[in-house]
């Protein structure tokens, strides 16, 4: 039987507030465990919730640049659970009126694949704590400095039909919450997060199967994992004459499979209702548009204008905007050389630069050669100071720490020889000393063409400017 997947992604972003979403405690990672919980966060009798009017301004910009409706009223209600990490036995979340509805993302996949994503809801809610297990033996341990961290929970459509449009869904939504400064987009400290729901259904078929859910997956590379091998799992189960559990499952990285955390809770289980300690959030029109003048160039828009205004090629454009340093880290060294060639910028950047990153894993704010060194590099290019190959080694010596590239082309003397008399007088002598070449090349045998400049440039060390090399070579075998 032939089998459609079904995929719809639950994403956790982590807000770039400096304090809880309903306390003064602070959100920043890395602190002792419990050192950063309030009474409000530790759910003491007598302490009441305040609402965290920079999260509301976050959610509205989400809402805007997904094209989304953005709720003139919405309520917070208490989703109430058990779990260790969860002092109130409830969580503040927004369940029936959320702030952020009906809007869509469009992502770009594969070659040249273009799909429209649509977003059911983002709303805002609380963080639990953490249970820790690792370190303690036969207990757990609870840290409650994540209580209250605000978080904005963003629910797609059953839109996605493989894991690789789940990824670039993702990818696409990681890059604007990053772009829109509402969230760091560090899935390894749990900034971004993904549950992800996953069913599979006969081809054709219009209503959905049996859905699983993996929760809490931190990197693309483990959600595109999770995915196929629920997708595997699920059409095995269900060819062998099995059934679909609806399930909450976990991904272990290192078995490379998913394993049943508990049976899948229905909102009826979680008996939502009205906060009361929380009065309904009221925005108005000119709040909306205050907020949608802070909007900043989105992804989309500068990838656009990499191409209209660069002459980028859209791939190249889609490389350079998916991080939204990186992308700054291009334009700099575009002003650097007064845009003379950004596509010789483009191709350093997305080459040497990342290479480079890649090798020493490194990330681009730590990288030893800033974007106005390189963009000074490039244009020492340009001016025929040195050739492409000489750069290649001064990149070398500024990513040692060697100095500025005028510092390091003039300490290792590497100015390119564009006087014609030096570089004829070289020729002259390779000539000389490949005089079967010569007769080879004159008798039809174009390709040792090459192989004389090779030996030219071997003979000037690499200094000589290739362009003039390649016009007095060929005058003199003419």
């Amino acid at each position: 039987m032939q089998w459609e997947v079904v995929i719809g992604l639950e994403v956790h972003v982590q807000l770039k507030t400096h304090s809880k979403i309903f306390s003064g405690a602070s959100t920043a990672f890395g602190a002792p465990p419990n050192t950063q919980a309030c009474a409000v966060d530790l759910g003491f009798p007598g302490v009441l919730p305040v609402l965290n009017k920079d999260a509301v301004r976050m959610a509205t910009l989400l809402g805007l640049a997904t094209n989304s409706t953005v709720a003139k009223r919405s309520i917070f209600a208490r989703k109430n659970y058990f779990y260790p990490d969860l002092p109130k036995g409830y969580q503040i979340s927004q369940y029936e009126l959320p702030i952020v509805h009906q809007g869509y993302l469009d992502i770009e996949f594969g070659e040249n694949q273009t799909k429209r994503i649509g977003i059911t809801r983002a709303h805002l809610e609380e963080d639990a704590g953490k249970s820790l297990h690792e370190e303690f033996h036969h207990q757990s341990g609870i840290d409650l400095n994540r209580a209250g961290t605000p978080l904005l929970e963003i629910v797609s459509e059953p839109d996605m039909r493989s894991a690789q449009e789940a990824v670039a869904y993702l990818k696409t939504l990681h890059a604007l919450v990053c772009y829109l400064d509402i969230c760091d987009g560090n899935m390894q400290e749990g900034s971004f997060r993904c549950d992800a729901n996953v069913s599979i259904r006969p081809k054709g078929e219009k209503t959905f199967g049996t859905r699983t859910e993996t929760k809490n997956v931190n990197s693309f590379r483990f959600v595109e994992q999770a995915i196929n091998y629920e997708i595997e799992r699920q059409i095995e189960v269900l060819e062998n004459g099995g059934k679909i559990i609806q399930q909450t499952m976990l991904w272990d990285p290192v078995k490379q499979k998913n394993r049943p955390m508990r049976d899948k809770e229905e909102a009826n289980d979680y008996r939502y209702f009205p906060d009361p300690d929380l009065l309904p959030v009221i925005l108005d029109d000119k709040y909306i548009e205050d907020v949608r003048k802070t909007l900043p160039e989105l992804p989309a828009q500068k990838r656009q204008r990499f191409v209209d205004d660069y002459g980028l090629k859209p791939y190249d454009a889609t490389v350079l905007t998916t991080d939204k340093d990186l992308a700054l880290y291009f334009e700099t060294v575009v002003k650097t050389i007064n845009k003379q060639d950004p596509k010789l910028a483009a191709n350093w950047v997305m080459g040497d630069l990342l290479g480079a990153l890649n090798k020493a894993n490194l990330e681009l704010k730590d990288s030893p050669v800033s974007a106005v060194h390189l963009g000074q590099l490039l244009a020492r290019i340009i001016d025929n100071t040195i050739s492409g190959k000489i750069a290649k080694t001064v990149f070398e010596a500024m990513w040692a720490k060697e100095g500025t590239p005028d510092e390091i082309i003039e300490k290792q003397g590497l100015k390119q020889v564009t006087d014609f008399g030096a570089i004829e007088k070289a020729i002259d002598e390779v000539l000389a000393q490949n005089a079967d070449q010569v007769a080879e090349y004159k008798s039809g045998k174009d390709k040792v063409f090459g192989f004389l400049v090779g030996q030219i440039m071997k003979a000037t060390k690499g200094k000589a400017n290739p362009a003039t090399v390649n016009e007095l070579l060929k005058k003199k075998l003419s």
